[in-house]
């Protein structure tokens, strides 16, 4: 099922992916959301401050909340999202526009009464997005033969969080236990340590329509392909999940935190069998580990451009010396602005919906910072 607007399109579900990510920058490959759509955004408020306290799995899995209680509510509704980190972006037409404000209502609060965190949530009609001369430009990525990823492009996700940001279409949380449909989504991999040097989270948003940020874009994938793998963050065999688990078993499954000493043994003997079969390859019925970790890693969204080229990628120090002395030089010339946070490990957050299935997608972000320090960094640049 597509999720259709009022003159009968399906604006994305028919939108052909392309495979190779170099074409981000080709605007032949996006198409504008008809005019009765819906830009619906969820973003942790003070998420730097939170990571910094040591709380970077909770938002990652606050963003990634969003992605999965949307999924679960309209199951079988194609619909562009993108993961920011510390929130998350989705489309959809005017005619599920209640659904998703009610999705996105309850899992703030949730994120608030399990998480601890405050998160904002607007719904922006891209009629106010064209209005203020802006676009939102979908086209589709297919990051593996398993999953496609929806890439934007048009400023529009820019200017509907800068409005979110000053108080625009906000709404409001929903009442103490209200809680979204939450499965699917897990948290339970380990942190995932550099093979190289860094795990290295970078933004690159270009100045205006300077001609030359898609040279720039080009230049830096080109970097990235002497790692042999692009960058790709995950190892050949996939992550592992920890021996402790995630840490928010109590939080995604919507119970009192303190339930005492069996109760958490019992999410820790889970986690360590979990490992075991994931790292023995024990076939489990029709679930075949080795099989499922392989899609992970080609699943994995780490690298992506909403307005903005957004990766987190593995690499050594010397590439990421080059990356960033590239995008100064670009800087400088005007082509755009950008931010790079550095740190040792990747942080990885899932919905899978079914681990039978392929088409299982995972979320990743710097341990340490991510792409909520990047931006931090990009917004401390001003254009020239």
């Amino acid at each position: 099922m597509t999720d259709k607007s009022q003159d009968g399109c399906c604006p994305y579900s028919e939108i052909v992916p392309f495979q190779n990510f170099g074409e981000v920058v080709n605007p032949e490959r996006y198409q504008s959301l008809p005019s009765d759509w819906i830009v619906a955004l969820a973003d942790v408020v003070g998420s730097t401050q939170a990571i910094s306290a040591g709380n970077y799995k909770a938002v990652n899995t606050a963003g990634a909340a969003v992605i999965a209680a949307v999924r679960n509510a309209l199951p079988s509704v194609a619909l562009p999202f993108s993961f920011g980190g510390d929130g998350a972006t989705v489309a959809v037409s005017r005619t599920n526009a209640e659904i998703v404000g009610d999705v996105l209502a309850r899992t703030a609060a949730w994120v608030e009464d399990s998480l601890g965190l405050t998160m904002r949530i607007a719904q922006v009609p891209l009629v106010a997005i064209r209005e203020a001369g802006a676009d939102v430009r979908v086209a589709r990525f297919a990051a593996s033969n398993n999953v496609a990823y929806a890439m934007f492009a048009g400023g529009g996700l820019t200017w509907a969080e800068v409005q979110a940001k000053a108080g625009m279409f906000n709404m409001a949380r929903a009442a103490k236990g209200m809680m979204p449909n939450l499965d699917g989504l897990y948290c339970g991999f380990a942190p995932v340590k550099a093979k190289h040097d860094v795990i290295l989270s970078v933004i690159v948003v270009p100045v205006e329509d300077n001609l030359s940020f898609a040279g720039v874009v080009s230049y830096l994938l080109m970097l990235l392909t002497g790692t042999g793998d692009g960058g790709r963050p995950l190892p050949e065999a996939g992550p592992l999940p920890s021996w402790r688990g995630g840490g928010l078993e109590d939080a995604l499954a919507g119970v009192d935190a303190d339930r005492g000493a069996i109760a958490r043994a019992a999410d820790v003997i889970r986690a360590v069998t979990t490992r075991l079969v994931l790292t023995a390859g024990i076939p489990i019925g029709e679930f075949r580990p080795r099989r499922y970790l392989q899609q992970v890693v080609e699943n994995t969204d780490f690298r992506k451009f909403d307005d903005g080229l957004r990766m987190t990628v593995d690499c050594t120090s010397a590439t990421a010396d080059a990356l960033e002395t590239c995008l100064s030089i670009a800087r400088e010339s005007g082509a755009c602005r950008f931010g790079i946070h550095r740190q040792g490990s990747a942080n990885l957050t899932c919905y899978v919906p079914s681990r039978i299935r392929s088409d299982h997608v995972h979320f990743v972000d710097g341990a340490t910072g991510g792409f909520a320090a990047a931006a931090a960094k990009l917004k401390e640049q001003r254009p020239h």
